[in-house]
């Protein structure tokens, strides 16, 4: 108990707070996907945040848009899209061993990562009002350096979250490890805007 915060602690004996999270939990039990979705929303902007401490930020000037445009980009496109993905390969390798789990885990790079990576450059271009064609060119930009790096830590990590995890748990831990990835990737996606801000500089003489 001691780690749980005490302005929580008394709530955790309160019948009705347990009658609360028990109704919540066997509702997340019979709709995974609602999981991931929490997990995504809370824990993608929480990278953001990271990311923009790392770049020297602080909470005077955090971008607290950008957080909210992972939010709703986690929760509402990715989380769905990747659980949707681990239903069809289990439907597809409904046998759970190491072999169809390193199966699962290189067809998604071949697959869903890439679909998904451009899906992310293309929607949080276009979520910060950007036009199409801008947008395209962030993808043109990022798409291939970001999907080199991931091709060399998600087959590893998504071999033993198929081989190990239950799948309405497997949104969820993917949320968890993308913490320092998707640190990652909000540093791809700034990447190009300070590029294109050094180059508008005009030169101190």
């Amino acid at each position: 108990m001691g780690i749980i915060p005490r302005f929580i602690q008394p709530h955790l004996n309160d019948p009705k707070m347990v009658a609360v999270l028990s109704r919540f939990v066997a509702f997340t039990n019979r709709h995974p996907v609602i999981r991931g979705m929490l997990s995504y929303g809370t824990i993608w902007p929480t990278s953001c945040i990271i990311q923009q401490t790392i770049a020297g930020k602080t909470w005077e000037n955090y971008d607290w848009m950008h957080a909210l445009r992972f939010s709703l980009y986690g929760a509402l496109f990715t989380a769905p899209t990747l659980y949707g993905w681990i239903r069809v390969s289990s439907i597809i390798w409904p046998t759970t061993n190491l072999r169809t789990s390193i199966t699962k885990a290189l067809v998604e790079q071949l697959t869903y990562g890439p679909a998904a990576l451009i899906c992310f450059f293309f929607g949080m271009s276009l979520l910060e009002g950007k036009s199409v064609p801008e947008a395209r060119k962030e993808v043109e930009a990022k798409f291939l350096p970001t999907w080199k790096v991931g091709v060399c830590v998600w087959p590893i990590l998504q071999t033993a979250n198929f081989n190990y995890v239950p799948e309405k748990n497997r949104v969820p831990v993917l949320s968890i490890c993308s913490l320092m990835w998707t640190c990652f990737l909000s540093y791809m996606h700034e990447l190009k805007m300070k590029q294109v801000e050094q180059k508008g500089r005009v030169p101190e003489k």
